[in-house]
């Protein structure tokens, strides 16, 4: 037999128990399991109520036929002459347990663990593409992609370069046409449909991990676009200078790739155009990997 008693208790946790055990009442589980289900059941309780209180009660092969565990209470489980008992907390342990204490917690540091973990599994790729473009506005409901560019990448070199303009179907602000220097007249005889470059552009990427300085924005019209096209949704694995900037740099003003650029001393051809910014970006990228990887 199996009770397991559990305060503050985040659902996803509540749902992992229910699997195996019957909740009888809030954060009240009973049932019956083997010891090797128990154990990983008790486990997932650890590494999942966070700052809840969890006890378990389970039989065993002792004197008292039972015993019991606890997690974050603040009463204490002892053996009192072969005998297994609760110890109740005393005004003074109570109060030297809830002292505030300098530094990290437990929660805190298995959470900086698992991130330091995934880091070294996930390790910076040799080969990538470096994407970006260019818009008529900022929501991609509303708003068209009207430049798509990427560079392939290999051990810090170019392998290969993609670049179209896209043909808009709205009325394109002239803000947009100042920003980027692109006239009405290069849209009409350059520009293609977006159903034909957007998948030469994905074919382009394949698989490759993608760099992109403010990745969310370049991510959220492609698979707006995707979805309209009757694409598959665009899921590659995206690093995002932007947010590598804001880790590893806090003597800039903001994180503008412009900013960045003028901070590491690099030179663009021409912001605003889709082709340019990936060359500022790609490099701005290796500039941050050397700072990544130098020794600390």
């Amino acid at each position: 037999m199996l009770v397991i008693t559990l305060t503050d208790c985040p659902a996803v946790l509540r749902g992992d128990l229910t699997q195996w055990l019957q909740e009888i009442s809030t954060g009240v589980y009973v049932g019956q399991v083997g010891a090797r289900i128990r154990e990983q059941l008790w486990k997932r309780i650890q590494e999942n109520i966070k700052t809840g209180r969890a006890t378990m009660v389970f039989s065993a092969d002792n004197e008292q036929r039972m015993d019991f565990r606890v997690y974050n209470t603040s009463w204490e489980p002892i053996d009192f002459d072969g005998l297994k008992l609760m110890l109740r907390p005393s005004p003074k342990r109570t109060a030297a347990c809830t002292q505030l204490k300098t530094g990290f917690s437990n929660a805190a540091k298995a959470q900086m663990a698992r991130r330091a973990q995934k880091r070294q599994s996930n390790p910076l790729p040799d080969r990538y593409a470096v994407i970006d473009l260019e818009t008529t506005g900022l929501n991609p409901s509303e708003h068209e992609i009207i430049e798509l560019a990427a560079l392939a990448i290999e051990h810090s070199r170019v392998l290969a370069e993609f670049h179209t303009l896209v043909k808009p179907h709205k009325h394109i602000p002239q803000t947009i046409l100042d920003l980027t220097g692109i006239t009405v007249d290069q849209f009409a005889s350059e520009g293609r449909e977006l159903s034909e470059a957007l998948p030469e552009f994905l074919a382009f990427l394949r698989d490759m991990p993608i760099v992109s300085h403010n990745a969310a924005f370049d991510l959220g019209y492609i698979r707006t676009a995707c979805a309209s096209l009757g694409l598959p949704l665009f899921s590659a694995r995206c690093i995002d200078t932007l947010a590598l900037a804001r880790q590893l740099l806090d003597d800039v003003e903001n994180y503008k790739l412009s900013t960045l650029l003028a901070h590491f001393g690099i030179r663009s051809t021409g912001a605003h155009r889709a082709a340019a910014d990936c060359h500022s970006a790609w490099q701005l990228y290796e500039k941050l990997i050397e700072i990544k990887k130098a020794p600390e």
